[in-house]
């Protein structure tokens, strides 16, 4: 392949001299017959071949999916450009002038994903500080099932730390801090920082204007957080509640309850709740689109399901039910082992955190990643065997991922349950 590309740039550059001063013919047809490599990274230099292009570089536009390639060098029927990041996968689109021609073949973009420990250092117990300095309680009882983990638009990381029954703010700077709530009390209190008390935060959702609204299974109750850290109780709750989302369409919070026969609410202003989806096996993570469409990974079933905005019809949009397992493939050719966590970026691409039964014999144990709308299924970061191993992709190791949180720049977060720690996954 080196060889090739190299053979390839030593024609490019014999042509460029050969073409040199070539005049694009506007009007007549343009083509793109080939272009190596077919697949790679941003950085990755690509030599496109066809006709009609033109020695005036100025004149050349060359995209993937809208993202601009920077031009190196071009003739008359070749065109050097560079890959740009997050470009994703799509067709080669060649402009000069008011012509343009597409390739037949489309550029498989390869993603770098690179995982990292943001905050914690493996150990169960508290303490606030900078990266490993920092310690969480996210698996102090086998039981323990905190999947909250939310990023706000300054780019802030909130974490459910349900062992000290508490919230920790993880700042810009990896710096983690007390939010809301007190390690060292357990109970049922409204209130600022630390005055405020919760029994079991079990997870996290944050609205545009940047509050947090709280599960509290422990307590029956559903709580929201200023700004500030201002905690108050929004309503008690129908079931046990263990997750939350908010309808960016409306501004309404949802809440479920993990049971076999579990039940979707809506929170209503006045603090009472109106169900709106009934009889799931076991809800688990669930997230708003930005039309209000609701996501769910319905964990005993093994599947992710999407519900139809106000109607609520239900469809599977991977996995099968009652077939669990660690398959990537299209819907439901797809299959997980009891999925958790879940969380939707602003390209309506599905984030999955596996291991939902919080063990490290779990044939998940990875963040998965559902492209949105064909609904194929493949693996973010992380395998199908637990441990811990900072590195990129599958070569990455967690220990029952039971969260994952998502922000504005595409950067993913994951609540590592039996690491005790928040990774950090960056893909480019």
């Amino acid at each position: 392949m080196i060889r090739y590309i190299i053979a390839g740039c030593l024609i490019f550059f014999t042509a460029c001299k050969k073409d040199n001063g070539f005049t694009h013919s506007a009007g007549s047809p343009m083509s793109v017959d080939h272009f190596t490599p077919e697949q790679g990274g941003g950085g990755t230099s690509i030599l496109i071949t066809g006709s009609n292009f033109s020695t005036d570089t100025a004149a050349i536009s060359v995209t993937i999916n809208g993202h601009k390639l920077a031009i190196v060098g071009a003739s008359a029927t070749q065109v050097m450009a560079v890959i740009p990041s997050k470009c994703g996968a799509g067709n080669i689109v060649v402009k000069v002038g008011s012509d343009s021609t597409v390739s037949a073949d489309i550029f498989n973009y390869v993603f770098t994903r690179k995982v990292t420990s943001l905050a914690g250092n493996g150990t169960a117990g508290f303490s606030n500080g900078q990266g490993s300095d920092a310690i969480f309680n996210f698996n102090g009882e086998s039981w323990y099932r905190s999947k909250g983990i939310a990023a706000d638009d300054n780019l802030n990381v909130y974490v459910a730390d349900v062992g000290n029954h508490c919230i920790r703010k993880i700042d810009t700077a990896g710096n983690v801090s007390t939010f809301a709530g007190n390690p060292n009390a357990a109970g049922n209190a409204d209130g600022q920082g630390l005055a405020a008390q919760f029994s079991l935060p079990y997870d996290i959702a944050v609205d545009a204007q940047g509050y947090l609204y709280i599960t509290d299974p422990g307590n029956w109750n559903i709580r929201k957080i200023a700004p500030d850290g201002t905690a108050v109780v929004m309503g008690g709750a129908s079931q046990e509640p263990w997750s939350v989302a908010v309808d960016p369409t409306t501004g309404f919070v949802y809440y479920s309850n993990f049971s076999n026969s579990g039940n979707v609410y809506r929170m209503d202003t006045d603090g009472s709740s109106t169900m709106v989806i009934q009889g799931l096996n076991k809800p688990a993570g669930m997230h708003f689109d930005k039309d209000g469409n609701l996501f769910i990974a319905i964990g005993d079933d093994h599947v992710i399901k999407r519900f139809e905005k106000n109607t609520w019809a239900a469809t599977t949009i991977a996995g099968q039910t009652g077939t669990p397992g660690y398959v990537n493939g299209a819907g439901t050719d797809a299959r997980f082992a009891n999925p958790f966590g879940l969380t939707i970026d602003a390209s309506s691409n599905i984030y999955i955190a596996g291991a939902g039964d919080g063990s490290a014999s779990n044939a998940d144990q990875s963040i998965r990643f559902i492209a949105g709308g064909s609904w194929v299924v493949s693996t973010y970061a992380g395998s199908g065997s637990a441990g811990y191993a900072d590195a990129i992709g599958e070569a990455a190791a967690f220990s029952a991922p039971l969260g994952v949180a998502v922000d504005k720049n595409g950067v993913v977060y994951v609540l590592d349950k039996n690491n005790n720690r928040v990774r950090k996954i960056v893909s480019q």
